[in-house]
């Protein structure tokens, strides 16, 4: 619910106070601070363990960079209260809904995310086909959040020069992962999980700056929350179907994840083409 109410607000809201740097570095460069945070929380509470400390001690710890963001954002509440005042170009008379070309984006997204197998799916595979020591797992997850902060950085800046051909190239690399994590030995688990965490990076900065291109500024919000919703439901149902499939056949999961990614492919191609981007 926290995510539902946030995500849609915090995206429009990057949208207009990244017009002037480049969209794509803007959203990249959020993607990787988010993951660094992911990573240091984690850390911290680690750190807490290591030395004798408890959970609650380690939870308290976090309240500092917790209490951090509500200054942060009441600061930024006071210096910009109208945070569409950033994106200074003239709006446009736009009485319709939503473009066409958002609606072929976001099925192309869904696509992309039915067949994006999750995490704690892959750590399962891993545990019980003793691939990776149980030890291994949670650096097979940090190597992926690595590249997804790096990923997110590069795939950014690209996006602002190039467009929508490098979030096809993104998906290309990233569709490459399932057979690697789920037949791979070791290393091709590993190279598997590097190339997972590309996909991610992609998906939350470069997929979500390219929104705001679509869609007048005034709808930005509403478009952000159904592309939250749709990309959200599209996971879901793709995550279970993959789960029913790894219990029947690992060769036809890894077909679905890869065929379900590729068929973003063609639309998003026709997103290309289309003069609103």
């Amino acid at each position: 619910m926290g995510k539902a109410i946030r995500n849609p607000v915090r995206d429009a809201m990057l949208s207009h106070a990244t017009h002037d740097v480049g969209r794509g570095w803007g959203f990249g460069l959020h993607e990787a601070m988010d993951q660094t945070g992911a990573m240091l929380g984690p850390l911290i509470v680690a750190a807490v363990l290591y030395f004798k400390g408890t959970y609650q001690t380690g939870f308290a710890f976090l309240l500092i960079p917790a209490l951090l963001t509500i200054g942060v954002l009441l600061f930024s509440c006071f210096l910009y209260p109208h945070p569409r005042d950033l994106e200074a170009t003239t709006p446009e008379l736009e009485t319709k809904g939503l473009t066409r070309v958002y609606w072929i984006y976001l099925a192309a997204i869904a696509l992309n995310a039915a067949g994006y197998a999750d995490f704690p799916l892959i750590a399962y595979h891993f545990k019980k086909t003793s691939i990776v020591s149980e030890n291994w797992v949670p650096i097979f997850y940090s190597v992926a959040m690595g590249v997804d902060a790096v990923a997110a950085l590069i795939f950014g800046r690209l996006f602002d020069r190039k467009g929508i051909p490098i979030l096809i190239i993104a998906v290309l690399i990233s569709s490459i992962f399932a057979p690697l994590v789920f037949m791979g030995g070791f290393y091709l688990s590993l190279t598997g999980m590097a190339l997972w965490g590309v996909g991610m990076g992609a998906q939350e900065s470069i997929m979500r700056a390219a929104v705001a291109g679509m869609v007048p500024r005034d709808k930005r919000a509403s478009a952000y929350g159904i592309f939250n919703t749709g990309y959200g439901v599209f996971w879901f149902l793709g995550s279970a179907l993959i789960g029913v499939l790894y219990d029947f056949s690992i060769p036809f999961l890894i077909i679905f994840s890869m065929a379900a990614q590729l068929a973003s492919v063609p639309l998003l191609l026709v997103v290309k083409r289309s003069p609103v981007q």
